[in-house]
């Protein structure tokens, strides 16, 4: 098979699958959709999404899906379910089920006992007139024309279909329940987006006597052992009041050894940079990227709101930070 043909049946594969989303459109237009995202705004316990093979694959993920965007939800394997497994389902909860046949045995099995616990049941199924369909309070048709399998058989097309249709719920909820980033963040504490939405200046900011600071008529040759000793590329200039008056950075240096100043005569209040970029510890930490990137900047001031000094930080404590 040469890589022409490799081309072409991936081609075949992703314009198969393809097809099978765009038609989903239909599907939300149905009023099964609205009715089941109503269950489970409704739902005062927790989504429990079940499925058996591949679609016990992809409840997994919707399930996980639900669960970082606001509706609490878990998986349950439906061949566990009936040995002991079904205790975790409460009739707080609700049932969405996942079976592109609607005949599934080891859901089918566990049905009449979802009943009697009165507990809705969601089915997501690729036959209406299938049992798990009939059995379901709202059934959303996933159905599609042909797998992207060129035998027709493995679930391929169809588990695509199935998990855009996860994915349109979970954000439909989310939208519903007017979930924020914050809120995405706080169930995301570990990854890099979840620092990037909940780490703020005050989590990284050097304070005290960790920060560079010296006053405008200290020598530039005392500012400089400041600046080694601090080690952040930099040194504040403040009043005896601890107002920001400057900055003088390593790049600052640069120039003013080119320049051929004195560094043992030469006070600080004639070099050091006016008009620096502050922030407040507030502020988040991400914020702070965007800023030096935007000013070409690898140093901050943070200022409180009488422009204090009370914390000074560099583009390496992003990095370690993982924000950048």
């Amino acid at each position: 098979m040469n890589d022409d043909k490799l081309q072409e049946l991936g081609l075949a594969v992703v314009k198969t699958e393809a097809e099978a989303v765009a038609r989903l459109a239909d599907t939300i237009r149905d009023p099964a959709f609205v009715q089941a995202c109503r269950l489970m705004l409704d739902c005062k316990g927790r989504v429990v999404v079940t499925g058996m093979g591949k679609s016990g694959h992809i409840a997994g993920k919707i399930a996980a899906t639900l669960a970082s965007t606001g509706t609490p939800a878990f998986f349950v394997h439906p061949g566990e379910a009936s040995h002991g497994d079904l205790g975790m389902i409460t009739s707080t909860d609700v049932v969405l089920a996942l079976s592109n046949s609607g005949e599934t045995g080891e859901i089918i099995t566990i049905l009449p006992i979802i009943k009697r616990l009165h507990v809705p049941l969601i089915a997501m199924t690729g036959k209406p007139d299938s049992t798990l369909s009939q059995e379901a309070d709202a059934n959303i048709h996933v159905g599609v024309e042909k797998e992207a399998c060129p035998l027709d058989l493995a679930p391929t097309a169809s588990t695509t279909a199935a998990l855009a249709m996860g994915d349109a719920l979970a954000v439909s909820l989310l939208q519903s329940r007017g979930f924020t980033e914050e809120d995405f963040a706080r169930s995301h504490p570990g990854g890099s987006l979840g620092r990037r939405l909940l780490l703020l200046i005050d989590d990284i900011m050097h304070t005290g006597t960790a920060m560079p600071v010296v006053h405008p008529d200290t020598m530039l040759s005392n500012a400089l052992v400041e600046m080694t000793q601090k080690g952040l590329g930099m040194t504040a200039i403040v009043d005896g009041d601890d107002r920001i008056l400057g900055i003088f950075t390593d790049g600052d240096l640069r120039r003013a050894l080119d320049a051929g100043i004195d560094v043992h005569t030469t006070p600080m209040r004639e070099i050091m940079h006016t008009g620096c970029k502050k922030v407040a510890k507030e502020v988040l930490a991400a914020e702070a990227v965007h800023l030096m990137e935007e000013n070409k900047i690898t140093s901050l001031l943070v200022a409180d709101d009488d422009d204090r000094l009370i914390g000074a930080m560099n583009v390496h404590d992003l990095f370690r930070a993982g924000i950048m």
